[in-house]
């Protein structure tokens, strides 16, 4: 689910924007980055939430090419 909201949000941005995936689902962190690969986005950060243990947060570059 984190990729389909991902690549909703990003279909109505410009290029170069940030977005960032706030998400509990572990495999997040492997499925956002191979998304952004395919797509031709950068992953600029992936970190776990200070607050909260079991999430993540996965900042990605758009860039332009959907």
């Amino acid at each position: 689910m984190p990729v389909i909201m991902l690549a909703r949000a990003a279909a109505s941005l410009p290029g170069g924007s940030l977005v960032t995936v706030i998400t509990t689902d572990p495999a997040a962190r492997l499925d956002v980055p191979a998304w952004a690969r395919m797509r031709g986005h950068a992953v600029v950060d992936d970190r776990p939430a200070p607050s909260r243990p079991d999430e993540v947060r996965i900042t990605v570059r758009l860039s332009g090419n959907g």
